[in-house]
């Protein structure tokens, strides 16, 4: 597995997938080829049928154009599926009378990472971990009596500790933007920002009650501010960016942990998340909203249950949990936008969060299903789904409200 750097990357939304990747895909092209005088870039599949509500054509041109200077056309192919990842793109160099000189396929295979094909990530590092399933970390926490975070920095580069600082400064920053902002969110569907209604109500009832009220406006703060292209860190990705720092910033604020702490709880949140991503996929478009929202809530089951005492056994069990229970959710966003049923997704997983370590906390840690083959399970299932449900606006949700409100 590769560093946590890899997995939390802090950038706009709102979609590490449809939007940071093609950017970061589309800025190395473009450096490769400072002499061409235009480009065209073909979108394939998952990328293509809700690349405009993901502003997927915004990013790749604005990384392309150089100012406006050079033209960038935008070819859309949602009807073909490259064999390697849903989310393919074709980059072609283009001289002055429209000849090719270069051609580069890619791939957005999830959480910001681009790809040429399997075993490749492009612009990552070395891969750092030794260990790369739960049952192997759990065995070397028993045996060592560590703890997931000492794992994590056993492995990690001295600087681990300052970067998941400013991670963590960049969710809190997400949370309270959001929830500092109000109006409609940007897209043809008018939806409302929520977070600050439903951080003022929760601040009416009584501290028993406040619980779940305040962890989703936290959520809601963070998937907004997503939604309207903000400064967010993926978490496993954009999509799902809301759980983990509402779990956390929900658990800072009402009880005394030290940074030190939050900071180490990030670390076991992401080295699950790592897990996944390494042996499953954390991209909506390869397994559905489960990769997504799915992993981002076993990420904080993680991270909460380490922060209140959770043994190592407890720690994987809350985060079995997290992910179990949202097998197969697809992947089926409103006209392609981050919205709906996104936003609320991220809510609802945050508060299952709690709950998991609050389950696990009550138990021995011991059980029958493992965090590992839960995992497998989920590949499983995301490849099972008919890729309807997969991040293309044509099933679930999606199905007949993209032509609606999108005019396609």
């Amino acid at each position: 597995m590769k560093s946590l750097k890899e997995l939390y990357k802090i950038g706009r939304g709102p979609s590490s997938s449809h939007t940071m990747g093609p950017s970061k895909a589309a800025s190395m092209f473009a450096e490769r080829h400072p002499e061409a005088d235009a480009f065209e870039v073909t979108l394939y599949g998952s990328l293509a049928a809700t690349g405009k509500g993901h502003l997927t054509d915004v990013a790749v041109t604005d990384a392309l154009s150089d100012g406006g200077r050079r033209k960038v056309d935008i070819v859309w192919k949602p009807g073909i599926f490259l064999p390697f990842h849903p989310n393919g793109m074709k980059f072609r160099a283009l001289d002055s009378e429209g000849n090719t000189g270069d051609e580069w396929t890619v791939y957005s295979i999830g959480g910001g990472t681009i790809s040429e094909g399997p075993g490749s990530s492009i612009g990552e590092g070395p891969d750092i971990y030794g260990l790369n399933s739960i049952s192997e970390i759990i065995a070397w926490c028993k045996d060592t009596g560590r703890n997931y975070w000492e794992y994590v920095q056993e492995c990690e580069s001295p600087d681990i500790w300052d970067y998941l600082k400013t991670v963590w400064n960049a969710m809190k920053a997400a949370v309270l933007r959001g929830l500092d902002t109000e109006g409609a969110l940007p897209g043809p569907l008018g939806l409302s920002r929520k977070a600050a209604t439903y951080h003022i109500k929760a601040s009416g009832f009584k501290q028993n009650l406040q619980t779940r009220g305040m962890v989703f406006s936290y959520a809601l703060a963070v998937s907004e501010e997503n939604a309207s292209g903000g400064i967010v860190v993926t978490a496993p990705t954009c999509g799902s960016s809301g759980v983990l720092p509402a779990v956390l910033y929900h658990i800072s604020k009402g009880h005394d942990f030290t940074e030190t702490r939050i900071l180490h709880a990030l670390a076991t949140g992401g080295l699950f998340g790592n897990v996944v991503k390494q042996n499953a996929s954390i991209s909506g478009a390869e397994v559905g909203c489960q990769g997504e929202v799915g992993v981002a809530c076993a990420m904080a089951s993680a991270a909460t249950c380490q922060l209140f005492g959770g043994t190592p056994t407890q720690i994987e069990y809350a985060a079995e949990m997290g992910l179990e229970h949202h097998l197969g959710m697809t992947c089926d966003p409103v006209c392609g936008l981050v919205q709906i049923p996104c936003i609320e997704r991220n809510a609802f997983a945050a508060a299952r969060a709690l709950d998991a370590n609050i389950y696990a906390s009550y138990s021995d840690g011991n059980h029958r299903v493992s965090f590992d083959e839960v995992v497998q399970v989920m590949k499983e299932t995301g490849h099972d789904l008919p890729s309807l449900y997969k991040e293309t606006g044509e099933g679930g949700l999606a199905k007949g409200r993209h032509r609606q409100h999108s005019g396609h």
